[in-house]
């Protein structure tokens, strides 16, 4: 697809279908530990700051979901770069193709050629961008409920209400969020100029102000669909396992 507009008729046209899964195994690794922190150190936070404070009202939850977003981001950051690696190479020109035969390949090639820091090379934008997610997917997601429940006449936390908040909260995080998932793709495949062996991009803003130079500011919102399909589809699957367990197997 390198030197033309993606689609993805055009990907499996080149690639085969397959090529829609690339990084999938690494995918799934960076949700066994992005997701599960995320969501576990959200709770215990909201839930120790209930006790210190009294109450959990909208600004704590706030406060919660960008902080524990963040850290969970950290930690899950090799994986990201595995998943963007992976992703990526089909993209890049035959001769600048890294080739990597599965994530632990990938794993253990960042480590021996560019070495450990590489994983977190980049990182600022991917724990911006979970902050975000933080707040406007998990904190937003209670205020949604109440609302569905009053204006739809819904029974809070019932299956419906939960997919209409989860659908809406997913919508304003991925509108949110976009600009920053584009930053930071672009920042963990970016390699350095062969010349000077500078990286294009340093920062999260010089990397926005430089491609809303080039390209214009909508270039960071290229892909929105498909970004809001999966962004909408994980925030509402994850939500109603998360309630059917709640419901069967309550604490």
């Amino acid at each position: 697809m390198q030197g033309k507009q993606f689609s993805i008729k055009g990907m499996v046209q080149e690639s085969g279908w397959l090529s829609v899964y690339d990084g999938l195994a690494a995918g799934v690794l960076r949700q066994v530990f992005y997701a599960s922190a995320r969501f576990g150190l959200f709770e215990m936070g909201r839930d120790k700051l209930h006790e210190i404070r009294g109450k959990t009202d909208f600004a704590s939850r706030v406060g919660v979901g960008a902080v524990t977003g963040g850290i969970a981001a950290f930690i899950s950051c090799p994986m990201e770069v595995c998943v963007v690696r992976m992703s990526n190479d089909v993209n890049l020109p035959p001769k600048e193709r890294r080739n990597y035969k599965g994530v632990s390949d990938a794993f253990s090639r960042i480590v021996k050629e560019e070495g450990v820091p590489a994983f977190w090379r980049g990182c600022t934008p991917f724990v911006q961008r979970a902050a975000m997610v933080g707040v406007f997917q998990v904190a937003t997601l209670d205020q949604f409920k109440g609302m569905y429940a009053n204006a739809l006449n819904q029974t809070k936390n019932s299956i419906p209400n939960v997919f209409c908040a989860a659908m809406t909260s997913g919508l304003l995080y991925s509108i949110a969020t976009m600009p920053l998932e584009a930053s930071k793709n672009r920042m963990a495949a970016q390699k350095p100029d062969p010349v000077s062996g500078k990286l294009p991009y340093t920062s999260t803003m010089q990397l926005m102000r430089s491609v809303a130079a080039k390209e214009g500011f909508s270039a960071l919102y290229n892909g929105f669909l498909p970004y809001y399909c999966r962004c909408g589809g994980h925030t509402v699957s994850m939500f109603i396992i998360v309630q059917i367990l709640r419901d069967n197997y309550p604490l």
